[in-house]
């Protein structure tokens, strides 16, 4: 299952396929993408691990896109960490940040109450898919209930979706190229696709406070799937973190018995949409009133980025609304 040149290198996704499990996955590596995009924010070590998983996460899903498209995850909840949104382009460009309150997040790690699910609260997750040259549309929300957006992705993929899906997520800091630490996130997820839709059958979702007599449909897994679900969990941290451990060796020791089939990698990449003209543009839209109550005390309006934290500074006189 060796792919020409490639090492499973840090900031690419692998795609693969256990035939004899009928699964179809991908796999993730996050070197210095992750680091860029979690230093340049200097984020508090554990929301930047929550915005690393979303990274990792937004790699592992938005990786399927298959033509000229953008995928974006976004979450938005009553935590300490508020928003979070992920960019992906089909070209394999991505840019991500976060929204937090710095005393709530403080006060949160004080109290050792940091896992994403302390940290995000309640709310939802949406994921968006514009693909094609009709700009074609799609939304997926999933909410989110205090737990890891490991456990939302699996609740979405089982209410919306209805394939059986099973992802790892990891996050963490390493030794760097210096005396320093670096950021690294990696991920794996595995779909179960058999050519039966009898195999595909799932057990009821839980209905909560069901009436008297409710009986739940009892669906036994199909073996094959159990088998490929629980080799993935039994992927640790330090194998998806690990800048020694590629993907291609993290597949070959959880398949190797079944054999497993990749496919050309997708190349990542820390790129932000942004440019001055944009911006502009985007500056043009509001009504005069507005831009006059942006301008600041030296005379010019300035605008930061929240994805890169590039700064454009713009006279008054070039972001008037063009005469009609």
């Amino acid at each position: 299952m060796k792919v020409p040149g490639f090492e499973g290198a840090d900031d690419s996704v692998l795609p693969f396929a256990v035939d004899a499990l009928d699964v179809r996955g991908r796999a993730v590596r996050l070197g210095p993408l992750a680091d860029a995009v979690l230093a340049r924010h200097d984020y508090p070590a554990p929301v930047a691990r929550v915005v690393g998983e979303a990274l990792a996460l937004t790699a592992l899903l938005g990786s399927a896109l298959k033509d000229a498209g953008r995928f974006q995850l976004q979450t938005k909840s009553d935590g300490p960490l508020g928003m979070i949104v992920v960019d992906y382009e089909a070209s394999g460009a991505m840019r991500g940040y976060a929204r937090f309150d710095e005393e709530v997040v403080a006060a949160a790690i004080a109290a050792g109450e940091t896992s994403t699910g302390a940290l995000l609260g309640a709310g939802h997750l949406a994921m968006t898919v514009e693909q094609g040259v009709a700009n074609t549309r799609y939304q997926g929300i999933v909410a989110l209930q205090g737990q890891s957006l490991e456990e939302a992705a699996h609740g979405y993929f089982q209410q919306s979706e209805q394939i059986p899906t099973r992802i790892r997520l990891a996050v963490g800091e390493v030794l760097g190229g210096g005396e320093g630490h670096a950021w690294r996130a990696g991920g794996v997820m595995v779909q179960f696709l058999p050519t039966s839709p009898d195999r595909l059958r799932q057990a009821d979702i839980d209905p909560g406070d069901a009436p008297a007599g409710y009986v739940p449909d009892v669906v036994s897994e199909d073996d094959a799937w159990v088998e490929a679900r629980s080799l993935v969990e039994t992927v640790e941290d330090h194998e998806l973190l690990d800048p020694t451990v590629g993907s291609e060796r993290l597949l070959y020791r959880l398949f190797h018995e079944r054999g497993a089939r990749v496919f050309d990698p997708v190349a990542l990449r820390d790129e932000c949409r942004c440019s001055r003209d944009r911006v502009q543009a985007m500056l043009s839209r509001f009504s005069p009133q507005e831009r006059r109550d942006m301008v600041a005390d030296d005379g010019m309006i300035g605008v930061t980025c929240e994805f890169c934290s590039r700064r454009y500074v713009f006279a008054p006189s070039e972001v008037e609304q063009p005469q009609g």
